[in-house]
């Protein structure tokens, strides 16, 4: 009989009750104590929801991030972050976002480099080393999840990050090959298999996801030399790969002495076979048949179709699992209470996920017959989506049928449009901004929750955004910012307050998913064709206006990161989807432009982050997600200026198509890496303006004036002084004003300094 398993399950708990205990504990409001207990409980939690799998998962929890929680494992913590006195939790919160409650003076430390993994929204803290970097084991935390496990009776199955993609996941701080640490690293995993052995654990997973990309013949090799050496111990290994097809890594992957390998039927299906052809008679086959990515329901007549002859040929080698961890999906759909029903029997959360994969478990054991009224209900939600009519619009596909070339391009080139930009705004050298979102108080959010309720009216909710608009921009008067922006008071999520006002879309209460560390979001679910039925931002952004001589953006998502942070529809492809929300967002920068708006910031955050996994298939992803961008921004007069915004985007090795973006100004992160994004204006001839972040808004760490002043002159040896903006690297929305004032005040203490040298 094939076993089932699960790669990794939503840590957050299902109304986020990890999240606030972390922010309560960070705070100061409560203990460490308060804190474990809460880790504990979601823990059980999960373990309850694997009971009908053949393992318990461990090593999947974690405080803020599993590849954190693996460089601490390893003994690969960065020097700045450790302190004599300072307990492991707190260490380890130093490390996530530059300060713990130990440090109480307010100071901190540099956070660890944030990035996204792979290309997910999840983001990970980027393992740090240098030619020195040493490993030595630190296993308590793991073993202490082992330990709980066990009492709930079942096989264990740790899940550990693999070292080949530890590696490949990190950064060289002093640019010496990362490579060559491999050496040193592999001990420690020897070490710690020794000691998960001791343990009981007979099984441990081993992520290596790097194998889906395209690899360099010496990370080949890597694969060999550590699975070899690793070879010589008494756990078996089930090396994990996910997000993608192993192409050229097949053979690799087959060829290394492992006791199993998990593969993606999702999204590498036609290798299965291949690999199944492969693997070796003692080998075990891990196929990932459930969408461990997206919310909808699985065919399971169509999945039992595919896995029916498979099972026979295998066996008892055959285990089955979600395609990847489930923590990329929200956790039940029993808490949607308020879903519209008829699109709620199209999902599947992560709890259903484990539901379908019984399903399928039983159907391979007894026949389908024993699942039968199962298997006709979920064909049946199967067909009532394809039939809906609710799910396409013929309005969008004339709108469609109608884009012209000219739709996608400015009327004159930049050097026209920039002296247009500057007569008109005439703003100082090294204009001052920020990136359009400003604390989201109490007050703000419990204003937005009783207009929800409906104790607040239409007309008393908008006088008191109305209220907290006027006071942000009060604020920006007396710093002293050159290009104001509204705050962002009555917008609950950049992604979601947009969707909320297309069609197409809905919504839900308790779908959330973790970004990075405590910070969740609750994606929009794309069901049917999307359109703008009115205006979404125009009137708050006037409003604003109307308060100040100074200008203020208008602050828009764009549509390839509303495409990237919803959960899509997988009925069509996401280019054409990507293409209907473009023409949504142009009619409203289009109506911003005629209420007077002169600057409007269209966030391309996730731009990046949609990229194929392998190169060889960005320049289509690139085409038409350059191509939404352009569609959404360029029906504007020259001397209207487009913003756009990019965070944590790794972008350098995409320049060229930011480039063609043809935004007038471009927003990016720095901060975190020192500027070190900005190498690539070495080689590249960026044409137009450029606001590299000065500081981290991540951290709750105060910049110095002197640090901002610094990061900025290295900023101008790749970027003319008179192209440069000075910003913080994202939005302002997570932080609290008494972060924010002084933060904003030493950048503006910084700006007038460059002017001065200037």
């Amino acid at each position: 009989m094939a076993k089932l398993h699960n790669l990794g399950l939503p840590r957050i708990g299902e109304k986020r009750q990890l999240k606030k205990a972390l922010e309560s504990y960070w705070k100061g409001k409560s203990d460490a104590e308060q804190l474990l207990q809460c880790a504990a409980s979601v823990q059980q939690q999960n373990f309850a929801r694997s009971s009908a799998l053949d393992f318990l998962q461990v090593g999947d929890f974690s405080f803020y991030d599993q590849v954190l929680d693996c460089s601490f494992m390893l003994g690969n913590v960065p020097e700045r972050v450790l302190e004599q006195n300072y307990d492991p939790l707190d260490v380890y919160f130093r490390a996530a976002r530059g300060r713990s409650p130990a440090d109480s003076c307010g100071c901190g430390v540099s956070a660890g480099e944030m990035t996204k993994w792979f290309d997910t929204n999840y983001h990970y803290i980027v393992p740090e080393f240098t030619g020195d970097t040493q490993f030595s084991l630190n296993p308590e935390v793991l073993i202490e999840q082992v330990q709980q496990a066990k009492a709930c009776g079942k096989a264990i199955k740790p899940v550990v990050i693999g070292p080949v993609t530890y590696l490949w996941l990190g950064k060289a701080k002093d640019g010496s090959d990362k490579l060559k640490l491999l050496k040193d690293l592999l001990p420690v995993y020897a070490e710690l298999f020794e000691v998960l052995d001791k343990e009981g654990v007979q099984w441990i997973q081993i992520d290596e996801p790097a194998l889906v990309t395209e690899l360099e013949p010496q990370w080949q090799q890597a694969y060999l030399t550590a699975y070899r050496y690793l070879a010589a111990r008494k756990v078996k290994l089930l090396l994990t790969t996910y997000f993608g097809e192993l192409k050229d890594n097949l053979a690799l992957v087959a060829s290394l002495p492992v006791d199993g390998v998990h593969i993606d039927a999702i999204r590498a299906k036609k290798e299965v076979d291949a690999l199944k052809a492969l693997l070796d008679p003692g080998q075990v086959l891990s196929v990932g048949l459930v969408d461990g990515r997206n919310i909808w329901k699985t065919d399971l007549n169509q999945a039992l179709d595919f896995i029916e002859p498979i099972a026979k040929e295998l066996g008892e080698r055959l285990w089955l699992a979600p395609s990847c961890s489930l923590l990329h999906v929200p956790v039940d759909l029993a808490f949607e209470t308020a879903l519209d029903e008829q699109i709620k029997d199209w999902l599947a959360f992560a709890v259903q996920k484990l539901e379908e994969l019984e399903v399928i478990a039983v159907a391979l054991k007894q026949g389908r017959e024993a699942v039968a009224k199962v298997l006709a209900q979920n064909a049946q939600s199967l067909q009532n989506r394809r039939t809906c009519r609710r799910v396409t619009d013929d309005r969008v596909a004339e709108a469609q049928a109608s884009i012209k070339a000219a739709s996608f391009e400015r009327k004159s080139r930049f050097e026209q449009r920039a002296k247009l930009q500057r007569d008109r705004l005439n703003l100082p050298l090294y204009p001052t901004t920020t990136i359009g979102s400003f604390p989201q108080t109490p007050h703000i959010r419990k204003a937005r929750r009783q207009f929800k309720t409906g104790e607040l009216n239409q007309a008393q909710y908008v006088e008191q955004m109305q209220a907290e608009i006027a006071d942000c921009i009060a604020r920006q008067e007396r710093l002293g910012l050159d290009v104001l922006v509204h705050g962002e008071a009555e917008r609950n999520d950049m992604v979601e307050y947009f969707g909320e006002q297309l069609q197409g879309f809905v919504f839900t209460q308790n779908g959330w998913v973790q970004s990075y560390g405590s910070r969740c979001v609750k994606p929009p679910v794309i069901y049917g064709d999307v359109s703008r039925p009115k205006p979404m931002t125009v009137e708050w952004t006037r409003y604003a206006q109307s308060l100040s001589a100074k200008p203020v953006k208008g602050m828009l998502t764009g549509p390839v990161t509303i495409l990237n942070w919803s959960f899509v529809r997988d009925d069509q492809p996401r280019a054409k989807t990507c293409e209907q929300l473009a023409l949504a967002v142009r009619e409203e920068v289009l109506d911003l432009e005629r209420a007077g708006i002169e600057i409007i910031q269209i966030d391309e955050a996730a731009l990046r982050e949609g990229l194929p996994l392998r190169k060889s298939q960005w320049q289509d992803y690139l085409d038409w997600a350059v191509g939404c961008f352009k569609l959404c921004a360029n029906g504007v007069l020259d001397s209207t200026q487009i913003h756009t915004h990019m965070c944590y985007s790794q972008f350098n090795d995409i320049i060229e198509a930011i480039a063609k973006m043809d935004a007038d100004v471009i927003t990016i992160e720095t901060s975190r890496s020192d500027m070190a994004l900005l190498s690539v204006f070495e080689r590249f001839n960026y044409p137009n303006e450029i606001g590299p972040g000065v500081y981290d808004i991540h951290s709750p760490n105060i910049p110095s004036v002197e640090s901002i002043v610094q990061l900025i002159s290295m900023a101008a040896k790749y970027i003319p002084k008179q192209r440069l903006w000075i910003n913080p690297d994202c939005g302002l929305k997570t932080r609290n004003w008494d972060e924010v004032t002084p933060a904003l005040s030493n950048m503006l203490k910084a700006t007038e300094q460059l002017r001065q040298q200037a």
